[in-house]
Formats: C-alpha cells, structure tokens, sequence
C-alpha cells in the first residue's frame, strides 16, 4: 500500500501524485561518484568507537596493541601480508576492530596499512571514519574505475583505504578468484598490511572465498554476542576451505577498574 497525504493506492493503482513522487526519488539516487583527491585526509575521524584516536591510554586501546603485537611476532620476517577480518554473526564489532587494528598498526615506525572494505552487502568503513560514500572495489573489480583512484588517504598518518563502493545487484559475481588475487597482489606491493573488513562467515560465502587467499584471517567474537557453537562452526568452516586462523579478537569487553595504563598520568 503506497500513501500520500491521506490518500492511498492498492495493488498496482496510483495516484498521480503518488507516482511522480516515486519518479522523482528514482532520479535523486545518483550513482556513487570516484573519491576527488585528498578528501578524506581532509575530515577528521571522531567516532567514539575509534578508541586509540579518542582514548589512546585506555586499556581497549592497549588491547589492540597487544592483538597487534601478536600478528606481528607470527610474521617475524616482516613480508606484506594480507588479513581477512571477519566474525561468526553480524553485531560483533569486525568493521571497528579493523579500524583500530589498523590504526595500532600505523603507530609502528614506517608501516603502511590498507584497509579494504570487502562488506558489499553492508559496507561501514566510511561510516565509521565520517567519509561521504565513494565509489571503491566494487567498480576496481568490474574494470569501471583504476585501483589508484580507489585508493583514499585518511586523516590518520599512513592509514589508507579502499571503500566498498555501489553495492551490486549479485555481489557474488564480484568474487572473481584471479582478479581479486590481482588486487591483492598490487597492494602487497604498497603496503605491509591489507586488512580486509568482510561479511560474516556463516551468514555469506565472500569470507570464506577470500579467507582462501588471504595470508591470515582474524575472527572478531563480541562479549555475550555469537554463542560458543557458531564461533567454533565459522572456525571450522574457515578451516576447512583453507583459511589460516591467525586468532580471535574480543570485542565489548567491559573496561577495567583501570582506566589508565602503567606509566600515565
């Protein structure tokens, strides 16, 4: 039933208004547009949930150093690597985690880190960071639009990302095993660090497709969130289609009673 200003239409009967109304929000959705040049360096990430820019002492964001410092010791030769971050269900805090993780990666000396937003169906990279949405993978991987112009520098020191992009009709028609290889390959060679922000492992197949691929793959488990069963059943499926678990990272833990870490004022 489609209403306008009192008066409704049943079935496939509407009135005039009602139908010029529809017509003219199809022509206000315009498609995505390529990303101008330094746009997002320019805007400021201030998201709460970006704890190690609002918080930077406080114990979430030691937390991400330490999850830090372990993927770094399983990668003592210091070679680019490529890490799909995913969970078991939707709302346990992957997109978050991978911008923190991130963001605790670019405050060692000289590594560059991509994060890569491979959540066709509900992109939350640029949400999180306050971006306006851009075109991303989805026209790199159609041929549409060249991965450099994919590419945006944020207002964080060595932290770039790649945005998902329009979301497309059959997403599963974007997971081209070769091509995506391609991607990846090019960025290995720009960055130590490609993480890739999926969806959730027993929801879709793209994490596990990619998990296939990539170096690594960190599942994201939220406090009281997935129950126990479909942690260790993503885990397994993961596993199974050759995907490496490099470890969990838990999210919604409540704080400590120690807000700061040893040594801060």
């Amino acid at each position: 039933m489609l209403a306008n200003g009192g008066h409704s239409a049943i079935g496939s009967t509407f009135t005039a208004d009602s139908s010029m109304g529809f017509f003219r929000n199809r022509r206000l959705r315009q498609p995505l547009q390529p990303a101008p040049p330094d746009e997002a360096s320019k805007i400021p990430a201030l998201g709460d949930e970006l704890v190690l820019l609002r918080d930077p002492h406080g114990s979430a964001s030691e937390q991400y150093r330490r999850l830090r410092n372990s993927i770094q010791a399983l990668n003592p030769d210091g070679a680019p690597r490529t890490v799909v971050i995913t969970s078991a269900v939707e709302g346990e805090g992957k997109t978050v985690a991978t911008l923190n993780l991130a963001t605790a990666l670019t405050e060692l000396p000289r590594l560059r880190v991509v994060v890569l937003d491979g959540d066709f169906r509900a992109p939350a990279v640029e949400r999180y960071l306050g971006l306006p949405r851009r075109q991303g993978i989805t026209e790199v991987l159609r041929g549409d639009l060249p991965l450099d112009a994919a590419i945006r520098q944020t207002c964080i020191d060595r932290l770039d990302i790649i945005a998902a992009g329009e979301k497309p009709k059959n997403p599963s028609e974007l997971m081209n095993v070769d091509r995506i290889k391609s991607v990846l390959h090019s960025l290995k060679r720009r960055y130590d660090y490609v993480l890739i922000d999926t969806t959730p492992a027993l929801d879709l197949n793209d994490p596990s497709m990619l998990g296939a691929i990539a170096d690594g793959i960190l599942l994201v488990v939220r406090l009281g969130g997935a129950p126990r069963h479909l942690v260790e059943e993503a885990q397994q499926l993961l596993e199974n289609l050759g995907g490496n678990i490099l470890g969990t990272c838990l999210t919604g833990a409540p704080p400590g009673k120690r807000k700061k870490t040893y040594g801060t004022p």
